[in-house]
Formats: structure tokens, sequence, C-alpha cells
């Protein structure tokens, strides 16, 4: 992960692992002074943990849009991405056939009552199911920040974009860059992996 800022940039080596829809840990390896920070997802619930003065933190409902580590993704980026299906009507809104894949334009609404921030996600998907873009829009419906996938390889025997941009829409200067440089898929996960004790103790 590459954060950039108009006045710094800092690099961070990570790794996750995710059971979806709802677990999902985050340890974070260099450099070496935020080394051993951790994010757990249990459902809607999520904790930090910080090795220096060894505390582990849960992250309160108003804390939710803070940037997480510093980056252009927020807390709730992270928490929030299993309810995309479950809290929003999904619309293909057109679709894009200039370029060697359709590329399909869908909306998505949020369900009366959900508890979500967007008032409207618009995901820009290809017809081979490789994403291209989620544009996400605040409360008047002005996009808020942007995230674009390219860079597409086969990795874990599947076609991925290993590139993850997210930009703030008021400061195109400010990003944060993923790339994805291993990944397995449909592997045994231990379900002791997610919890507060492996959090503070990996093994």
């Amino acid at each position: 992960m590459r954060i950039e800022s108009d006045y710094w940039t800092r690099e961070l080596q990570l790794e996750a692992w995710m059971d979806r829809p709802d677990h999902t840990l985050i340890r974070i390896h260099s450099p070496k002074k935020e080394a051993g920070v951790g994010s757990l997802r249990i459902g809607d619930a999520m904790w930090n943990y910080l090795p220096k003065v060894d505390r582990t933190i849960k992250i309160p409902p108003s804390m939710m849009l803070q940037p997480w580590m510093g980056s252009n993704f927020s807390n709730d980026d992270l928490v929030k991405e299993s309810s995309f299906v479950d809290d929003y009507t999904h619309e293909v809104a057109g679709v894009d056939d200039s370029g060697e894949v359709p590329v399909y334009r869908v909306v998505s609404t949020p369900r009366p009552d959900a508890p979500v921030v967007w008032s409207q996600l618009e995901f820009q998907i290809r017809a081979d199911a490789i994403p291209v873009s989620v544009a996400y829009h605040g409360e008047r419906d002005q996009v808020v920040k942007r995230l674009t996938y390219d860079q597409v390889k086969t990795l874990g025997g599947r076609r991925i974009p290993t590139r993850w941009t997210m930009v703030g829409a008021d400061n195109p200067a400010s990003r944060t860059v993923i790339r994805i440089e291993s990944i397995e898929f449909d592997i045994p996960v231990d379900e002791a992996l997610f919890s507060l004790r492996r959090l503070r103790n990996p093994e």
C-alpha cells in the first residue's frame, strides 16, 4: 500500500486474510515502526491493535469514516464491504461497448433504513466480472471519492486487477494505491484466526 499526499509519501507492506462475508484480518509487516499493527473485522465490529502500547481499540461508530492508517480508505470501507449486496438495490443503468470487453454501469441505491453512509454507489464492471471503478456519492449526490482498478493479471488462478487506486474528489493529489503481489483463493482458514487473541498475538 502506497499512501500519497501533498506533503509526504509512505509505503506499507500488508498481509490480509478474508473469510467472506463477515471476517477480515489485516496485519502490517513493514515499515519496522508499524510492524505488528493489525485490524480485525467481525461482522460490523472492528478493532485495531497497536503493539507499541499493547492496546486493542474497538472502533466506535463515530470513527468509521476516519482514514485507515492515514490512507484514503476508511474504516467503513473495510467493515462495510459485505453490505453492498444486502443494503443496496442494484440497477444496470447502461453499457459501454466501445472497448474489447463490454463495461456495465451499475447504480446502487440504499434500501430504506439501511445503515450506510453513501447516498449512492456507481460501479463500472466488465462483462467478464472484472471491476473497473466505484464512485462513492455523499449526501448531496456529489462524488466524494473514486476507486479504480487496473493492471489485470492472473494470480491465484484467477484474472484480477492487481492495482487499486482510491482518490479523493476534493484533492486528486491525495491517493492510496494498493498493489496485490500474491493471492490465494478457496483455502481453508482456521476460524480462530479471526479473534482478538490472534489479533494481539500472531502465530
